[in-house]
């Protein structure tokens, strides 16, 4: 049987090119970076850089793949010719523009450090982020979220509370189209069930050296 032959074999010229992130998880078995760089190129696009790593206490293998494609491929495009990959593998995967920012939601709560820093690395431009709010179980950073022209959301939380301030927050999630909540110094405890929603979606940015 005669093997398919790629869409092109040389590179893309860099000046007629967009720029994609493709980001998967999946069951870890063998083939799957084979699957994914054969697709790659016989689509006519070039990795330009690639990471994974197989999580030996789950079982998943992760990857990232930022690659090249010439202008004429569009991402409808690649997403319904790499769909067939995605369901092969079991895959939980996207495939986006490199210039599009992510969503994310900021949370704090009373030390603003974390988040003055990422107010301003998204206002100048060093961190590609789009944020669609910020959340805090208290008042104290409104006026500064505020003059970055960035909506507040005061969610108390107590004990008796905290089932509906966490719907509260979900709801935020899905009407923005949030794809990442950012725990900024939030010194609340999230439940279990907060953290399976949001599995994936959600990081704790540390704010010192962990304990010896």
């Amino acid at each position: 049987m005669t093997a398919p032959q790629p869409a092109s074999a040389a590179i893309p010229d860099a000046a007629t090119t967009e720029q994609y992130v493709l980001t998967l998880s999946c069951p870890d078995k063998q083939g799957i970076v084979h699957a994914v760089s054969s697709y790659l190129f016989m689509t006519g696009c070039n990795i330009e850089d690639s990471q994974q790593f197989g999580d030996h206490d789950t079982g998943l293998f992760f990857m990232r793949v930022h690659f090249s494609a010439d202008a004429t491929v569009t991402v409808d495009k690649l997403r319904a010719s790499f769909a067939a990959i995605g369901e092969a593998f079991r895959m939980e995967w996207q495939i986006h523009r490199s210039e599009e920012k992510m969503r994310i939601v900021l949370m704090v709560s009373k030390f603003g450090h974390c988040l003055n820093d990422l107010l301003f690395r998204s206002r100048t431009g060093a961190l590609p982020v789009e944020i669609a709010a910020v959340v805090s179980n208290h008042t104290d950073f409104a006026e500064l979220t505020a003059s970055y022209g960035i909506p507040f959301r005061h969610l108390p939380v107590t004990k008796d509370n905290k089932p509906e301030a966490e719907a509260a927050l979900l709801e935020l999630v899905r009407e923005e189209n949030v794809e990442l909540v950012v725990l900024a110094r939030y010194m609340q405890v999230l439940s279990d069930d907060l953290c399976k929603q949001l599995s994936g979606r959600i990081i704790n940015i540390h704010h010192s050296f962990l304990p010896s």
